[in-house]
């Protein structure tokens, strides 16, 4: 069995026609294309590209505002391909009034990480980041990484040498 990758999300939002509009305006500037089909007699806009959907819909009344540290959503990263991408997505965003973060590296999560950083009209954080090397590497060497945690960290051991924690017999598996 093999997941290829994110198929659809759907996000709940307060005012639809609102929504609908900064997502159309945002999503059209990602190339997607958009549908509008209902569901179970809900409006529904769902934005699609050749990889993914991003759906939205109306929430429920009474339900709370989006908080980006409760249970749930925290935030939605979409990939591009190189950082003049993210930054023509910066560009965009700016020309239709979205604040958004200017492009900038975040080397605390990873350093070639490259990225810009805006909100819908409820509050949920969307993100546009470049695809880092490290998320090629783990495409190609894919067959090599053995075991579920930590299988990048053991695959550079193992190439450096150095001996594997996990393989002692006494040690427990780590999660850092």
């Amino acid at each position: 069995m093999e997941i290829l990758g994110l198929d659809h999300l759907y996000l709940a939002v307060r005012d639809f026609a609102a929504s609908e509009s900064f997502y159309d305006r945002v999503m059209a500037g990602l190339g997607f294309k958009k549908g509008d089909l209902a569901v179970g007699g809900a409006p529904h806009a769902h934005y699609f590209n050749r990889t993914m959907q991003l759906s939205i819909r109306p929430a429920r009344d009474g339900t709370p505002d989006h908080d980006s540290y409760a249970p749930g959503l925290h935030h939605l990263c979409l990939q591009a391909r190189t950082r003049s991408d993210v930054d023509a997505v910066f560009a965009m965003l700016r020309d239709l009034g979205i604040a958004a973060s200017p492009p900038a590296l975040y080397p605390e999560y990873n350093p070639e990480y490259y990225a810009t950083f805006f909100e819908d009209p409820d509050g949920i954080r969307l993100e546009v980041v470049v695809r880092v090397s490290h998320r090629d590497r783990i495409v190609e060497r894919w067959d090599d990484l053995e075991g579920f945690v930590n299988p990048v960290r053991r695959l550079e051991q193992r190439e450096a040498g150095e001996s594997d924690p996990s393989q002692d017999p006494g040690a427990e598996d780590s999660t850092d």
